[in-house]
């Protein structure tokens, strides 16, 4: 342990150490929330390299470069090994680790094809790995009872222990220590939990390395995305993006559809809902008895826009502090289903009406729409309201709110009856929207409702043009005997 020192920067960022490492090591996949959402668990670990340019310092930036899109983040435990290591037993690793420290292992997807695996481009790029700012002894702590998370632009998105591992940090040093000498300085980065995702310039990405219940923490490693303005050339692989390379870079699960129609909706079922006006909709629903089918207090964010789709719920309860720490961080509800959405579907959030904060903002609305949703409606409030809008995902929400989502609610469960404006939903169900509101509509009658909908729409409108005409409205509007006999007689002609 006391061979290591910290020396002054040499001029390039040097992290908490105060000296550039030797070597970074990064492990490719280690928490089982990360392997569950990948789908493969490896048996052993596996390692890359990552050149020692990349480190950063708190409060830095890291650039996306011109003509990419997608820097992700994975907020990370770093270990600083203190004193050599060769051929060290497992039981006898922590000893040569001096200390922990957080770090972000940033990566440009855009580049993974080209690199196969090895990393050396896709996240080796200068300020791709910031590490800080401080540094937790190794001998004051258990390796075992660590926590790491990391915020993005205040919101709590990774949350884990090292109790999620699926290789205790020990096996690493000694595994490492089988193929080379771990020399003092060099840099572990002991993988990434669930909840890594695509930032964007602007974005601050916060991690902090702590161990609960305790004062040891590494503070809170601040890193901003700034974008760049010079963009690759062809003298070598140019930047590829695919559908796998965007759906690991967002995080989607691998377990989990992607990009799938809904079942229950017909393509001609959902094109004649798109010709029917909710107004028109709502009372057919009434004329069966169905008065209570109205999400109450919704209202577009994209004036002009129509929703069809099946409902996807998620429900939040009142925040509680002990709630919220348990189920509000980390790859939570809510970010389990705007990371599963598929193409049709809409996502209805049961907000209880409580508008105090925001339910979604444009990172979840820009998943959403890659993955195809028709929208979303909630009736709370919308974080970064201007932007959600800029994505062109449909919203119908009780209007903006700059609060995160903690300030209000806990996300608690899935794809179960919710209540969203006083109406009760249904995974599955059929929302409708439009400027007029959204409706719900049972699948067993939504073809029933559609035909008679876009009948009665067809009768308003040879109605509406006898009015623009200068015809009086009685005996016209409903249609009495005679002036029904006149409309079928019209009928029959088209």
């Amino acid at each position: 342990m006391g061979t290591y020192e910290a020396t002054s920067p040499s001029g390039r960022e040097s992290g908490p150490m105060g000296t550039r490492p030797g070597k970074i090591i990064a492990v490719h996949l280690s928490y089982a929330s990360r392997a569950e959402q990948r789908g493969r668990r490896p048996a052993n670990p596996s390692y890359f390299f990552k050149p020692s340019s990349s480190i950063g310092a708190s409060g830095g930036t890291v650039e996306r470069p011109a003509g990419t899109e997608l820097l992700a983040f994975e907020g990370e435990i770093a270990l600083v090994i203190g004193t050599a290591a060769r051929w060290v037993k497992p039981d006898e690793a922590w000893d040569h680790v001096a200390a922990v420290t957080a770090a972000n292992d940033f990566g440009l997807y855009d580049l993974r094809t080209a690199d196969k695996g090895s990393n050396v481009r896709s996240k080796g790029g200068d300020g791709y790995t910031p590490l800080g700012p401080g540094l937790i002894d190794a001998r004051d702590v258990d390796p075992s009872s660590l926590r790491i998370r990391t915020w993005v632009n205040g919101d709590l998105v990774q949350e884990d222990t090292t109790a999620g591992l699926i290789f205790p940090l020990r096996q690493f040093v000694s595994d490492l220590s089988q193929h080379f000498t771990l020399e003092p300085g060099d840099v572990i980065l002991t993988g990434t939990p669930a909840g890594s995702t695509v930032v964007s310039p602007g974005d601050v990405v916060v991690v902090e390395v702590d161990v609960p219940g305790t004062s040891a923490s590494s503070g809170r490693l601040h890193t901003t995305v700034s974008q760049g303005i010079r963009s690759f050339s062809d003298i070598g692989s140019l930047p590829e993006v695919d559908d796998k390379q965007r759906a690991e870079a967002w995080g989607t699960p691998a377990a989990e559809p992607v990009a799938e129609e809904a079942p229950a909706l017909s393509e001609d079922l959902r094109a004649k809902l798109l010709r029917a006006p909710v107004a028109g909709l709502s009372a057919q629903l009434r004329k069966r008895g169905l008065n209570n089918v109205a999400i109450d207090g919704v209202r577009p964010n994209l004036p002009g826009s129509k929703i069809v789709g099946t409902a996807r719920t998620l429900r939040f309860v009142p925040n509680r502090e002990d709630l919220f720490k348990s189920h509000g961080g980390g790859y939570n509800a809510q970010k389990r289903l705007f990371d599963s959405v598929g193409t049709g579907e809409v996502i209805v959030i049961e907000a209880r009406g409580d508008r105090g904060s925001g339910t979604l903002g444009d990172i979840l609305a820009l998943r959403a729409r890659y993955l195809g949703a028709a929208g979303v409606v909630t009736d709370g409030g919308v974080r970064d309201f201007g932007a959600v809008a800029e994505t062109g995902l449909p919203v119908f929400s009780q209007g903006p709110h700059p609060a995160v989502l903690g300030r209000k609610h806990v996300p608690w469960d899935t794809d179960v009856a919710v209540a969203c404006g006083g109406a009760t939903v249904l995974p599955g169900d059929i929302i409708v929207g439009d400027d007029d509101g959204v409706v719900v509509i049972p699948p067993s009658i939504a073809e029933e409702i559609a035909d008679a909908t876009l009948v009665q729409e067809d009768e308003d409108s040879w109605i509406a043009q006898q009015v623009g005409q200068g015809r009086p409205i009685e005996g016209l509007f409903p249609l009495n005997p005679l002036w029904r006999e006149r409309y079928e007689a019209w009928q029959k002609k088209q």
